[in-house]
């Protein structure tokens, strides 16, 4: 599993030019899988995104989690995070999760993180259109 993880000041998702998902102060996250995810991976992911000290205390440190500033997650799919670039000019997918299979590990995924925090979600499998305010930027990557 790999979750990029981007410090926002607002997100919005919109497929089509609706809104389907928006946060303000949060993280924007994009959510992909291999084809050899568990519960406890999803568990302990949603976990850690939700425990990560990504906001800035009184101090000017990275010591605050989303949890802590009382912001939420925009969650998008993302498969290509699976994308492998190391040979030619076209990624392969072939470690990346099958689509029937991804979409119950998002929807467990989410499940999870919602346990901790608010958050929207994007449509999987959607063509969607994501604008982000990104605060920093801070931006990291996840995997498990």
């Amino acid at each position: 599993m790999r979750v990029t993880c981007q410090r926002v000041e607002k997100a919005i998702c919109r497929i089509e030019g609706i809104p389907v998902g928006s946060i303000e102060v949060g993280l924007l996250i994009f959510v992909g899988f291999s084809l050899e995810e568990d519960d406890e991976k999803l568990k302990s992911m949603a976990k850690k995104i939700a425990h990560a000290r990504l906001f800035e205390d009184e101090n000017g440190k990275m010591n605050l989690s989303v949890m802590d500033i009382k912001g939420s997650v925009l969650s998008i799919s993302q498969f290509t995070l699976y994308g492998d670039t190391r040979k030619g000019n076209r990624p392969s997918y072939d470690k990346a999760a099958k689509a029937e299979v991804a979409k119950e590990y998002y929807e467990r995924f989410n499940t999870y993180l919602q346990e901790w925090i608010p958050i929207e979600m994007g449509v999987f499998q959607a063509e969607m259109k994501i604008e982000a305010h990104n605060d920093g930027p801070v931006t990291l990557w996840y995997e498990n």
